[in-house]
């Protein structure tokens, strides 16, 4: 026979939780920790010589998706409770991980030349965010950045897309979390 109170404690527990769900108001869980409701995204622009042409559009647009996909607040185009902007400051490529060439210069026998196995690609987006809710929680001129590595016998053409992809899935994370999850 069945203990009669076993549906007792899964009862309990989910009560508690849609309890605490609504008692809350502030917290999602999706993550986000705001009373707000709305968030304005303003073009991010481009300060960088290597960068795309269209890496600010495409920025702005990933900004947007990610804050209307993780929390409950709705983009609007003004007048947004919370508000941010940004400017991507860096896009750099870097030789990492030299190796000893195996070609030989003639020019210089006694002189080992290096390659580098990986180059590194990083951005950098400086963010001002304004939270009209709680002031305290606004900043100005904070840099996020990441990077990803990659072969450097590959392309960079044929690896560009996924490599800013990657990076600005983290860049993404490390805004939101600076921002409505209060991280």
């Amino acid at each position: 026979m069945k203990n009669r109170f076993s549906f007792v404690l899964p009862a309990l527990f989910a009560a508690a939780i849609a309890c605490l769900a609504q008692g809350c108001g502030v917290y999602s869980f999706s993550g986000a920790a705001t009373s707000a409701k709305t968030i304005q995204v303003d073009p991010f622009f481009n300060n960088t010589d290597l960068a795309p042409a269209n890496i600010a559009q495409n920025f702005t647009n990933k900004v947007k998706d990610y804050f209307q996909q993780n929390s409950s607040l709705r983009v609007v185009a003004e007048n947004g409770e919370l508000q941010i902007e940004g400017v991507v400051t860096r896009y750099d490529l870097t030789p990492m991980n030299t190796v000893p060439s195996t070609s030989t210069s003639t020019s210089a026998p006694s002189q080992q030349v290096f390659t580098a196995a990986q180059t590194r690609l990083t951005i950098m987006v400086k963010v001002n965010y304004v939270d009209n809710a709680e002031p305290k929680n606004s900043f100005k001129d904070k840099n996020f950045s990441f990077y990803q590595d990659f072969d450097s016998s590959l392309n960079f053409s044929d690896v560009q897309d996924d490599l800013e992809t990657r990076i600005f899935a983290q860049i993404l994370i490390d805004i939101f979390n600076a921002t409505v999850a209060n991280w």
